[in-house]
């Protein structure tokens, strides 16, 4: 296709040319019959025979180009005008394209916003969510430790109070022992012994 233009457009050059080579040839040809057949060689005076050959040559020419040029330059200016539409059609199928993947783009953003939106919310309620369960196991554990103290100290307490109670019955028993022999006489003794052999032998 490419080809068929450019040949055509060098047909078309060519043939220009040719045209442009003819009219340089003939004007000074048909100037030089016309001042032959006048035979004044002298000043041109107002509107001479030359004058209208050199009018008439050039109409001829000028119409000749024009029939010789008018098919080409008509198909050149409709290839032209087809390129041009052509690339227009182009321009607006790329401009639908951009603003179509422009448009995809917003939405995408949009949802991108939306989703990051959620994802922040989530991770806010899921790090409530952690602070409660955090604080319910700190109390958890301090009731634990609180009841594991109590249990402590009652048990301390319990070990403390019979150690108190042991001391001070050692000390009644030792007490007791040294009044008693401070008290006891001989005659109390020997009836002490003779009542606890009445008990044995009996």
């Amino acid at each position: 296709m490419k080809t068929s233009r450019n040949g055509r457009k060098q047909f078309i050059f060519n043939k220009g040319m040719v045209l442009i080579v003819l009219i340089t040839l003939i004007f000074p040809l048909n100037a030089g019959i016309a001042l032959a057949a006048s035979g004044d060689e002298g000043e041109a005076k107002g509107w001479g025979a030359t004058d209208t050959y050199r009018v008439m040559n050039f109409a001829v020419l000028a119409i000749g180009l024009f029939l010789l040029l008018r098919k080409p330059a008509s198909q050149a200016l409709n290839a032209r005008i087809k390129g041009i539409k052509e690339q227009l059609s182009d321009l607006e199928t790329r401009k639908k394209e951009a603003e179509k993947a422009l448009t995809e783009y917003s939405e995408r953003l949009s949802l991108l916003e939306k989703e990051s939106e959620d994802i922040i919310a989530e991770y806010i309620r899921q790090g409530n969510e952690a602070k409660v369960r955090i604080l319910e196991e700190a109390k958890q554990a301090a009731e634990k430790l609180e009841e594991q103290a109590r249990r402590n100290i009652a048990q301390e307490f319990e070990q403390a109070k019979f150690k108190l109670q042991k001391e001070i019955l050692d000390k009644a028993i030792i007490n007791a022992e040294a009044l008693i022999t401070k008290k006891i006489t001989a005659e109390d003794q020997n009836t002490l012994v003779d009542d606890y052999l009445k008990k044995v032998v009996a």
